[in-house]
């Protein structure tokens, strides 16, 4: 059995921003309070995880206000999910570790054990959950949501020749390595618990939504 202190969970707030004029993404305000702290605050009513850092490249003082360890990419010039990845499995001190992006303030509460307990069913190196997503044509339809993923630490090897030779798309790692997709997508799920919010006009439109 997994349990909780087996994994640490990284927020992955490393990104550029770039569809949001630049600006860290993380520290944008959701309900008056930065994005990132939203998720922060959410592991933690959870439970479900033992530590908790942050994968940041600037502001760094500003994220270590929040109370855990923040860490930069090692990888240079913004090299994206795979690079906080990285960062989370050469950093994490547990067996398991959970990704999560910053700018998701709904996830949900019992994410970690869900994926946690696919994983060790499917005996799978990782778990990936999937998502209702409207199609063009208004149908529902379950899509992986591959920056939260469950991990063993062991992948940190095969990672780090991945992104040497130049790899930088999730998708293209996860697929050599056995995968269990996990749906939310049962009764009492939210089906926007993963919406993210890419630009500011998202950000204020799903702020709205949730006053």
């Amino acid at each position: 059995m997994i349990l909780a202190s087996d994994i640490t969970a990284l927020i992955l707030a490393g990104g550029r921003g770039s569809r949001m004029g630049g600006v860290d993404k993380g520290l944008q305000t959701f309900n008056g309070m930065p994005l990132a702290l939203h998720t922060l605050t959410r592991l933690q009513i959870g439970g479900g995880v033992g530590e908790i850092m942050i994968n940041a490249n600037r502001n760094l003082a500003a994220y270590e206000s929040f109370g855990v360890p923040v860490w930069p990419d090692g990888l240079a010039d913004y090299a994206g999910p795979l690079a906080g990845f990285l960062t989370g499995l050469e950093r994490c001190e547990t067996p398991y570790l959970l990704t999560i992006p910053c700018d998701t303030p709904l996830l949900p509460m019992d994410l970690a054990p869900r994926l946690a307990s696919a994983l060790e069913v499917a005996k799978a190196d990782i778990a990936m959950a999937a998502a209702p997503e409207a199609t063009k044509s208004g149908l529902l339809q379950l899509r992986p949501q591959p920056v939260f993923c469950l991990l063993r630490i062991e992948l940190l090897e095969s990672l780090v020749r991945f992104t040497q030779e130049g790899g930088r798309k999730i998708d293209a790692w996860t697929a050599l390595h056995p995968t269990v997709v996990v749906p939310f997508d049962t009764q009492g799920d939210d089906p926007q618990a993963f919406t993210n919010a890419n630009t500011l006009a998202q950000l204020h439109q799903l702020e709205s939504a949730h006053l």
